[in-house]
């Protein structure tokens, strides 16, 4: 196959299959068919000389090649969006929606500042928030779902340090320390937190999948130790309530207690083994890396990161 001869229509078809996973999804985007982008599609693979996309029970699976091939692809037709038709964007005149994730202790610390920016500069600014039950977000990114995805994503991350290809880019916002965490009147608050301690008091984990395991229970494993996970919840709120007012202790990022709404019925004591630091980071995909507005909502967040350091520090 030449590249001369390549019909570069089908790359775009390409491009919003690879985006949306799904035949009928990428013909809506595309204002096409569903037999037409179906026709594209087959164009394509002959002229490649691979399947590109295998048909599941839920849209359709890239094959190795076609991952490979996307990125070039997404960011040759970014470059010539942006050449042929570029974007202004006017914040006071502005309407966008945007959408993204995150657990709700962070975004009881980023979304405040914000609002605020929005409700004095953006009047035509939407956010819309869905909710984080992974620590896997490239799905939601991928498949358009959301803009933006914020937490702490420590597996994501690595992998994507260590890609050279990938059409998802990521960035740290900011880094906190895990301590322990109980209500004020707990019989061990008022002590020093030994490991035995600690192990042998009930614990609560936040689990966003309900999975009674977490980064602490790998850091006891490697001392020969374990713990008793009597309760998991999904919410950062639900948490400080429950610690507030019972004998359950749990291990956060220093930096949320505050969102928790229970401040001042809390108390947080250095944790008597060492645990790594936590990284909130900021994950968007790569079609949107270049759009005006979305460049704007990431300077903020960023800006709100920064504060959320310094006020912490």
């Amino acid at each position: 196959m030449s590249f001369l001869t390549l019909d570069l229509n089908l790359l775009r078809v390409f491009d919003a299959v690879m985006t949306e996973q799904n035949l009928t999804r990428a013909a809506s985007r595309l204002a096409m068919t569903q037999p037409a982008v179906s026709n594209a599609v087959k164009r394509l693979r002959d002229a490649l000389g691979d399947e590109l996309l295998i048909r599941t029970a839920h849209g359709v699976k890239p094959t190795a090649r076609a991952e490979s091939l996307w990125p070039a692809v997404r960011r040759a037709l970014s470059d010539l969006e942006e050449a042929v038709a570029p974007r202004s964007f006017e914040l006071a005149k502005a309407n966008a929606t945007f959408r993204m994730a995150m657990a709700d202790a962070t975004a009881g610390l980023l979304l405040p500042p914000l609002v605020r920016v929005i409700e004095k500069e953006a009047p035509g600014i939407d956010i819309r928030m869905v909710p984080l039950t992974t620590r896997e977000p490239r799905p939601l990114l991928l498949r358009g779902d959301i803009d933006l995805a914020i937490g702490f994503f420590p597996g994501v991350v690595a992998q994507l340090q260590g890609a050279t290809e990938t059409p998802i880019r990521h960035e740290r916002l900011f880094a906190g320390k895990y301590v322990c965490v109980m209500r004020k009147a707990h019989p061990l608050a008022n002590k020093e937190l030994s490991l035995e301690s600690y192990c042998h008091a009930n614990h609560l984990l936040v689990s966003f999948s309900g999975r009674a395991r977490g980064l602490v229970d790998d850091a006891l494993l490697s001392l020969n130790k374990e713990r008793r996970i009597l309760l998991t919840v999904n919410q950062f709120f639900t948490a400080g309530k429950v610690v507030a007012h019972s004998d359950l202790i749990m291990v956060l990022p220093r930096h949320l207690i505050e969102a928790t709404g229970m401040t001042e019925a809390l108390v947080a004591k250095e944790l008597p083994f060492p645990m790594p630091e936590v990284h909130i980071d900021m994950l968007w995909h790569e079609r949107d890396a270049r759009s005006p507005g979305h460049q704007w909502l990431r300077e903020q967040l960023r800006n709100s990161g920064s504060l959320t350091a310094f006020v912490q520090s």
